[in-house]
């Protein structure tokens, strides 16, 4: 095998957010709300920006208020493309 084959059969590094579960009225699937801090390209303040990703949740033990660290994965539905790594607290 030559060098660039080998290259391209390694597969790249997923994507990894922490976030609080805002829903999970949802069978196994679990909204996580991910805060970022992003500055505004020309004023130069910084901004908090939430993104909403659909998270997969197999045991359905998520609660609302539970920090999780969440892992990009292949298209498991129409919006779910997140699964949950870990639970970092649990919420009180």
């Amino acid at each position: 095998m030559s060098d660039t084959a080998e290259a391209t059969s390694e597969r790249n590094a997923r994507k990894v957010r922490e976030g609080i579960v805002t829903s999970n009225k949802m069978d196994r699937t679990a909204v996580v709300t991910v805060t970022e801090r992003v500055r505004h390209p020309k004023y130069n303040k910084t901004l908090q920006q939430d993104k909403k990703l659909y998270v997969h949740d197999e045991a359905n033990d998520l609660n609302v208020g539970d920090r999780v660290r969440v892992m990009e994965t292949r298209p498991l539905s129409k919006l779910k493309r997140w699964r949950v790594v870990e639970v970092l607290e649990r919420a009180r």
